[in-house]
């Protein structure tokens, strides 16, 4: 008996967890990881004949900055980084020590830079010219990862 109870609460329990939605954050807008990575990395031998290990992309805490949807021949590039935009920003947030980031927009379509000492960062272009473009949809949270890999050689 006791063993029957046990199996019917499982599987209530089963059942109620089933019926469960996710928790979605409301609003919509970007979030994502922002790291950084730097150095050599071609593939390698070692002495010993086996593959270098890969170096692994580091989480950083940087700013992100928001801004309209913009085209490459809008910016200026020196060394790597945007150093002139012509458009304003919209908004910016700061990543934590994991690089992990969340900034809630309406919807749209925009631009994603990381702010870097000499400049910006963006290193996504689409076939149209446009910068790390991003697309908002309302109710939907986008999934932007951002790799910084101006120093890296590969």
């Amino acid at each position: 008996m006791k063993r029957f109870l046990f199996l019917a609460s499982l599987l209530s329990a089963g059942f109620l967890f089933l019926s469960c939605k996710p928790l979605k954050p409301e609003g919509q807008g970007i979030t994502g990881t922002v790291t950084w990575i730097e150095g050599n990395q071609m593939p390698m031998i070692t002495e010993s004949g086996k593959a270098a290990p890969k170096t692994t992309p580091k989480p950083v805490k940087r700013t992100i900055r928001i801004y309209p949807l913009t085209k490459f021949s809008d910016l200026k590039m020196e060394d790597g980084l945007f150093t002139a935009i012509a458009s304003k920003p919209i908004t910016e947030v700061e990543s934590d020590k994991q690089g992990k980031y969340s900034i809630q927009l309406s919807p749209g379509r925009y631009s994603v830079f990381i702010v870097e000492e000499n400049g910006l960062f963006a290193n996504i272009f689409d076939g149209e010219g446009n910068v790390q473009p991003v697309t908002v949809k309302e109710n939907e949270w986008t999934l932007l990862d951002v790799e910084v890999n101006y120093k890296a050689v590969y």
